[in-house]
């Protein structure tokens, strides 16, 4: 009777250490994956306040730039895209043609002497590559979390957990084809 209770002792020792290891684990992953939407918010607080600035910089540049209809069209579309995306990966498209649409803006400005040396124009330039600064480092620190989410789910033995769990691998924010390219502009 005595080596069937020891026995039963180490069957119950090892099932409540599983346990406990299984609700450490899920712990981790609720986490991670928490991390991962907290580093979303603050990527999107980010674009929200370059949206925000996009107004004034196009009522500054509207008066010197009145042959550029067709850059500042650009950009209050791509300002309207990201202000109504539904969804993260609406977000990163709009955001993604924000980007370009102001890189064109700012190179298409340098043609613009009084402009460029307008102040509300640097102020506002300057405040929106503070912006884009911001949300550069928003997008590593989300992209280091949804690595370290990743890893978790991904490696021996957290994947057959994660599987159990539901849990599956998350994208990591890249840079589209076209916007690694230098803006071409014509005079």
């Amino acid at each position: 009777m005595d080596l069937m209770l020891i026995i039963g002792l180490v069957v119950l020792l090892i099932v409540v250490v599983i346990l406990l290891w299984f609700f450490s684990y899920y712990n981790r992953v609720i986490r991670y994956e928490n991390r991962i939407d907290n580093s979303w918010a603050q990527i999107d607080v980010q674009l929200k306040r370059r949206a925000d600035l996009i107004p004034n910089l196009m009522e500054t540049v509207k008066g010197y730039m009145n042959h550029e209809r067709q850059t500042l069209e650009a950009v209050t579309k791509a300002r309207s895209a990201v202000m109504t995306a539904k969804n993260t990966q609406d977000s990163i498209d709009a955001d993604n043609m924000l980007t370009g649409a102001l890189k064109t803006l700012f190179a298409v400005s340098e043609s613009y002497p009084d402009l460029k040396a307008n102040q509300n124009f640097l102020q506002l330039q300057d405040e929106l590559t503070h912006t884009e600064e911001k949300i550069s480092y928003s997008r590593q620190h989300f992209n280091d979390s949804v690595l370290q989410f990743n890893n978790l789910i991904e490696t021996f033995p957290g994947n057959i957990f994660a599987g159990m769990m539901g849990k599956k691998e998350r994208q990591m924010l890249q840079i589209p084809e076209a916007s690694r390219e230098v803006p071409k502009v014509s005079f």
